[in-house]
């Protein structure tokens, strides 16, 4: 398993940006798929974007995230990104970093099963 830790978050108005990070311990290059999965009080986890293990940079997001929050991954760095803009106060939550390295590909945006690294999570919050 890899450890990672998030952070990035905060509080912004409606229409803000915030970028988060997760900083892993090990080289992430091509080994793990990753993911930003997200949970509101008193909601399930959802999956919010998600990236490929490879370095072709397939992504996969949320309906509710599309065209406003984007994923990226730098190998250099050992670090997952998710750039979140035009936030809105439903996308208030927790927000954590996943990964796993089942050899399968991805990205699972899902499939939380399938991530066996999981952060602590930061905490966003947009208000009106």
């Amino acid at each position: 398993q890899v450890q990672l830790v998030e952070s990035g978050g905060g509080s912004v108005q409606a229409g803000g940006s915030l970028r988060l990070s997760c900083a892993a311990s090990t080289d992430i290059g091509t080994r793990y798929y990753m993911a930003w999965f997200r949970q509101a009080r008193g909601k399930k986890r959802e999956g919010v974007a998600a990236i490929e293990r490879l370095g072709n940079g397939v992504t996969n997001y949320a309906d509710a995230v599309k065209e406003r929050f984007m994923i990226s991954k730098d190998g250099a760095k050992n670090t997952l990104y998710l750039q979140m803009n035009s936030l809105k106060p439903e996308d208030t939550a927790m927000y954590y970093c996943a990964a796993g390295s089942d050899g399968s590909r991805g990205p699972w945006l899902s499939d939380a099963q399938r991530y066996n690294s999981w952060g602590q999570g930061t905490q966003v919050t947009v208000s009106s």
